[in-house]
């Protein structure tokens, strides 16, 4: 019973500062009466060799300033997870010429369509574009040298007017 008493002593001595501390810490109560409890729950369970701490109010401060620093990178993670999980800004949509260079490759063999896309769009070199397809490098420039002649063949056709479409 000797260490009940201790301990209900020490909380009566420290429990107002404690929580005060908590309070300016968090800024809102209630998350301070839980910080302050759960320090006095964690002090009691350690209480036979807290006891014997020069300065016990102190080893409580750390605690609450631990779970404090917890709780606050717990609710960061809370809000990228909810950030994270919210739709994405509604995106532009296509311009018409992005529409029309992606329906004239589209009429394009694959072949030809892939070599355009590691060249222009991931600035591949030829000789990288035959390593990573497994054709000569001379089959790489025949593919690029048909895509373009093919999507300038498909371009020119939707963007000539109307009557220039059909005289060809």
């Amino acid at each position: 019973m000797k260490d009940a008493d201790e301990f209900d002593n020490f909380y009566r001595d420290t429990s107002r500062r404690l929580a005060r501390y908590a309070y300016g810490l968090t800024g809102d109560p209630a998350d301070a009466q839980d910080l302050v409890q759960e320090a006095y729950a964690r002090a009691w369970q350690r209480w036979r060799q807290l006891s014997g701490y020069e300065d016990q109010e102190a080893w409580l401060r750390l605690v609450v300033n631990r779970l404090s620093a917890d709780r606050w990178r717990r609710l960061g993670v809370r809000r990228a997870r909810a950030a994270a999980e919210r739709p994405p800004l509604p995106a532009a949509p296509p311009s018409e010429d992005t529409v029309l260079l992606i329906r004239a490759l589209r009429t394009l063999p694959m072949v030809h369509r892939r070599a355009l896309a590691l060249h222009y769009l991931l600035d591949r070199s030829i000789a990288e574009i035959a390593a990573e397809t497994g054709a000569s490098t001379g089959t790489v420039k025949s593919w690029l040298s048909r895509g373009r002649t093919g999507l300038a063949a498909v371009l020119g056709d939707e963007r000539a007017p109307e009557g220039a479409r059909d005289a060809r």
